[in-house]
């Protein structure tokens, strides 16, 4: 017959205690697993699930939940977590702003929808981008990386009551500027294009102005915006790979910086 002392169960849960909250927090910050659709309990069952395959290959941290040195590795491992799930929706925002300033040219912004994943509503042509990217995302294998920079983060931040560093901060502030360069990066063909059709109704305008620019304006811009994005989805593939590519090599600084 099988007996467990509890100084036994003590050290078995602070071994798999740490990974677990650090899993937990990657879960409600990353890019698909933190959609509303997806109860907490899967989320919690994820991370105890991946905590126990990876916790026994973890050195022993040494440190008591019941302590104040506990409390402040708590805090830690829920802001390393949730920073490299902040680090990856950054390549989503991204996608999703060069949605709303394509469909500010094509003149959709007005049509809006419902989004439970990129907020209270966003036009229509960020939504679709957002379903693309999300399909991508997955077929590249995009959650297993992040579970697996997360694993490797114990690593390079192992668990510790030690403060982190103001550097791991600075650097996933500076990574939000990818939002507005890979966004203007994948929404410029469509908007410079754009632009060219509408200086070339204003000149033809200015040359007849009988013929009413405005009621073939909206139609023409709609049409030659989709005919422009439907090119544009023949790039979109190798564009997000590089965009995944950067992000994580952007994660592995950020938790460098984290020491």
């Amino acid at each position: 017959m099988l007996a467990f002392s509890l100084a036994s169960l003590h050290d078995h849960l602070d071994q798999y205690f740490w990974p677990f909250l650090r899993m937990l927090a990657l879960f409600g910050a990353a890019p698909v697993f933190s959609e509303k659709q997806i109860n907490a309990r899967v989320k919690i069952a994820l991370a105890f699930i991946t905590s126990f395959l990876l916790a026994p290959q973890l050195p022993d941290s040494g440190i008591s939940i019941a302590s104040l040195e506990g409390f402040w590795a708590i805090c830690q491992q829920l802001i390393i977590g949730i920073a490299i799930g902040l680090s990856v929706q950054l390549i989503f925002v991204a996608v999703r702003h060069a949605g709303e300033i394509i469909s500010m040219q094509m003149g959709l912004s007005f049509a809006m929808i419902y989004d439970p994943s990129g907020g209270p509503s966003m036009p229509v042509v960020s939504r679709l981008l957002n379903l693309f990217v999300t399909l991508l995302f997955l077929i590249f294998n995009g959650h297993l990386y992040m579970i697996e920079v997360l694993a490797n983060s114990f690593e390079i931040f192992p668990v510790s009551g030690t403060p982190m560093g103001p550097g791991g901060f600075y650097a996933l502030t500076k990574s939000a500027g990818m939002i507005f360069s890979y966004g203007l990066m994948l929404g410029l063909p469509v908007v410079t294009l754009l632009l060219c059709l509408n200086l070339s109704l204003g000149l033809l305008n200015r040359l007849t102005p009988q013929l009413s620019i405005f009621v073939i304006g909206f139609p023409v811009s709609l049409v030659i915006g989709m005919m422009a994005m439907s090119l544009v989805m023949y790039t979109l593939s190798p564009f997000f790979e590089n965009m995944m590519g950067d992000v994580f090599e952007q994660l592995i600084v950020i938790l460098t910086k984290f020491r």
